[in-house]
């Protein structure tokens, strides 16, 4: 369910940025490449606390200069207003007009590659914008390996901006170290540590298999907590296939007793598989999930259903997407959630999201 980079795509984007580098600074600058997104967006709640919903225009632009001895920059920004609202408030998420979400300095060779500055972030446990530092290697064979340092993050996009980037840990920060090995054509293992200083400790991984026919997914992911009395934990478990152009999956999540997945989600995360799933953060909740897949007249459906328990109490979830491309440029997308609650991570409600966005 999370988007990573593999080894494979990771040895490409290094290669890559070598074999087409400008001649000179003005040259880096001149063969730049310039990419953006118009974004259209609509949503609307029904829940046991009232009725909300707000739509919502946005633009996103960026300029990345060609690469010169290895150098490279990117700068961009996201950019979002609201149309309309049914209450006052509902689209306080879009707590600023404007962020520059991306300013950034790149060297590449052939096996290493640094980024400074701000940055897009996509790991298990980290997502978002940061002002980080990441650097990764593949000097290794068959491995890929990432180191991340972060002090402030930001969320940027056409449903929510933050105000400005905050601090992560306060002062402190957060430390990364990931790693995608290759054990085989088919088998990825991917171990990876956190250390928030003074908060907490993350340790997990994760063995993927993936084939023509059959996927299936173990993940393991622990928390070594500072400041909390309960340590927190998790293990899920996928399978998935194809069959007569159905995709299909089924997975189990479950986390610990005592102290659930403790403060692992602080920082964003990749795992959850449906588009609420609160109640799988708490303490002893056991999800069971699936999904089907299938794709007709070049529109992309999607129906998915989970039930968490927890004790005596179920959450019901139900998830049905719909997505289409009109052109290469220009995609629309529509998600219809409903969840009946029992127990204390949300309420009883349905909502629905549109959004339609063209990509240049």
């Amino acid at each position: 369910m999370t988007k990573k980079l593999s080894i494979i795509a990771s040895g490409l984007l290094i290669s890559s940025t070598m074999a087409f580098g400008a001649d000179s600074i003005d040259g880096a600058f001149k063969e730049g490449k310039v990419s953006g997104a118009l974004d259209a967006y609509y949503t609307t709640t029904d829940a046991d606390s009232g009725d909300s919903g707000f739509s919502s225009a946005g633009v996103s632009l960026s300029y990345e200069t060609a690469s010169y001895n290895g150098f490279s920059g990117k700068v961009g920004f996201v950019a979002a207003s609201e149309i309309s609202e049914e209450n006052t408030g509902d689209s306080d998420d879009i707590a600023n007009d404007s962020i520059l979400s991306e300013a950034s300095i790149t060297y590449a060779s052939d096996v290493v590659g640094i980024t400074l500055g701000r940055q897009a972030v996509d790991f298990e446990w980290i997502g978002d914008y940061h002002e980080a530092v990441v650097a990764s290697t593949s000097a290794i064979p068959n491995t890929a390996l990432t180191i991340l340092y972060t002090d402030k993050s930001a969320v940027a996009g056409v449903d929510e901006i933050s105000s400005e980037f905050a601090d992560v840990n306060g002062t402190k920060g957060a430390y990364v170290l990931d790693a995608k090995i290759a054990l085989a054509e088919e088998i990825e293992l991917n171990p990876y540590f956190y250390s928030l200083t003074d908060v907490a400790d993350y340790y997990g991984g994760k063995v993927s298999y993936s084939s023509d026919m059959f996927g299936a997914m173990a993940h393991y992911a622990a928390s070594n907590e500072d400041t909390t009395t309960d340590d927190g934990s998790l293990i899920a478990l996928e399978l998935s296939t194809e069959v007569s152009g159905l995709s299909l999956a089924a997975g189990y999540i479950k986390t610990d007793k005592d102290g659930g997945i403790g403060s692992m989600a602080s920082l964003g995360d990749n795992y959850e598989p449906m588009d609420d799933g609160s109640a799988i953060y708490l303490a002893d909740a056991k999800m069971m999930y699936a999904s089907v897949g299938y794709s007709i007249a070049g529109v992309d459906l999607g129906l998915a259903y989970a039930q968490t328990k927890i004790d005596s109490d179920k959450d019901k979830e139900l998830n049905v997407t719909a997505d289409y491309g009109f052109t290469d440029s220009l995609s629309g997308s529509l998600l219809y959630v409903d969840i009946d609650a029992e127990t204390t991570a949300t309420e009883d409600q349905s909502y629905f999201i549109a959004s339609l966005n063209y990509s240049f």
